[in-house]
């Protein structure tokens, strides 16, 4: 979108058919009441990168994002955190403090916990997310019911191996900052449509065609042979470091590329004989506990968010972290899913189900991962993806921020000549 505001055309290499690269739709399946995607993805009132794209490609946020207050419960109420429409920081305080399924001692903890590391600049010792628990005495019911669930949410990696910076980065940019940045945005349409497809009829969109080969001279990339002013390198690390081994001076980029590791998320989604029992929110938090079969983290009603027809309900769990779900037989991971909700939502006759894993969703959060910025030794060819450094884990925003970035590199490189 920059480069084409900046007046540049811009040719999109796509190896699929829908736009979205990992936040896309899926082809239609039979049974649903709307397109699935191959992920469902929550946004935060601090995605001001997201939400100010959006608004260029005139999709507009408030019709397109049903935006609720930080909201974390349990179908059955046993647990229940909502942050007030009050001002920062007094929301964040109330929301901890009126915790339903906390005791008060777990909620003085847990604020005893932001206000540290406010103190700190969220700037923390810890490496992991478990170390940064038990620096501050966090008790195991609270890491259980609060900062687990949240740490799954933003950084897709569990909290013995998710880096403790990247978390308070999450934590600083919405429990400590305007109200409404700690906002859940929950799309109301399927991930190509949220902006993808408007961003699109905006290029020249070669779908089916991943790139096979790169060559760079000092004004212009070769694309598969074909000449380009430029190049924005927008595919997964792996991917990157086998165009990227060809060509001089890679050796250092390589091995930055070649250190990422790679975690998959679940997506699940159910079509049923009649409605769930009424929820505390469009998303509940499910207890989830992978040694003992029970994986689910999050389940989202897509009849509320979607629009659907209440006669034909439908839901979604995800797994944030899918790696013991993705290692059964796809088979046995649906029944075990289907099993969970039975256990702790009472589910009604299921008519149609979809169980989509992405092996390779996010990049693993871990501490002292080195991410590349979007320059690279070649002045024509930029790097962009939400695992650059952009200081956010694998989500929206940073993929946004980095596309962003990649845009800026190359309008300074066309204006040095």
């Amino acid at each position: 979108m920059a480069l084409h505001d900046a007046g540049h055309a811009v040719t999109v290499f796509e190896a699929g058919h829908t736009p979205g690269g990992r936040a896309q739709r899926l082809s239609a399946h039979a049974g649903f009441g709307a397109p699935l995607d191959n992920g469902q993805h929550i946004l935060l009132g601090a995605y001001s990168a997201t939400l100010a794209l959006m608004r260029r490609l005139h999709r507009n946020p408030a019709e397109h994002l049903w935006r609720l207050p930080l909201t974390l419960a349990t179908p059955n109420g046993s647990f229940h955190l909502r942050a007030p429409r009050l001002p920062a920081p007094l929301h964040t305080a109330a929301a901890l403090l009126g915790a339903r399924g906390l005791s008060w001692a777990e909620r003085l903890a847990a604020v005893r916990l932001v206000r540290s590391l406010q103190r700190r600049a969220w700037r923390p010792d810890a490496a992991t997310v478990t170390d940064l628990m038990r620096e501050h005495r966090q008790p195991d019911a609270l890491v259980q019911r609060l900062w687990r669930p949240l740490c799954l949410a933003a950084l897709n990696t569990t909290t013995d191996a998710a880096s403790a910076a990247l978390f308070c980065a999450v934590l600083r940019d919405t429990l400590d900052a305007p109200r409404e940045a700690s906002d859940l945005l929950l799309p109301r349409t399927d991930l190509s449509a949220l902006w993808p497809d408007a961003a699109a009829a905006l290029c020249d969109m070669r779908y089916g065609h991943p790139v096979r080969q790169l060559a760079v001279r000092p004004d212009a990339v070769d694309v598969d042979d074909e000449t380009f002013d430029a190049v924005v390198l927008a595919v997964p690390p792996p991917r990157a470091a086998r165009l990227l081994a060809p060509l001089p001076d890679a050796s250092a980029l390589q091995h930055t590329l070649d250190a990422f590791s790679f975690l998959p998320i679940g997506t699940f989604t159910l079509r049923l004989a009649r409605p769930l029992a009424h929820w505390p929110a469009p998303m509940v938090m499910l207890q989830d506990d992978p040694a003992q079969g029970r994986h689910g983290q999050w389940l989202f009603d897509r009849t509320r968010l979607l629009g659907l027809r209440s006669a034909d309900p439908e839901i979604t769990v995800v797994v944030s972290d899918a790696t013991a779900l993705a290692a059964l037989p796809r088979g046995e991971a649906a029944q075990a899913l289907t099993a969970q909700l039975r256990a702790e939502v009472h589910l009604p006759e299921v008519l149609a189900s979809k169980l989509v894993i992405d092996k390779h969703a996010t990049f693993a959060a871990v501490p002292g991962l080195a991410r590349p910025d979007v320059r690279t030794p070649w002045p024509r060819l930029v790097l962009a993806g939400d695992w650059t450094d952009t200081g956010y884990p694998g989500v929206l925003e940073g993929a946004v921020r980095s596309g962003q970035a990649a845009a800026q590199a190359l309008v300074q490189s066309f204006a040095q000549g």
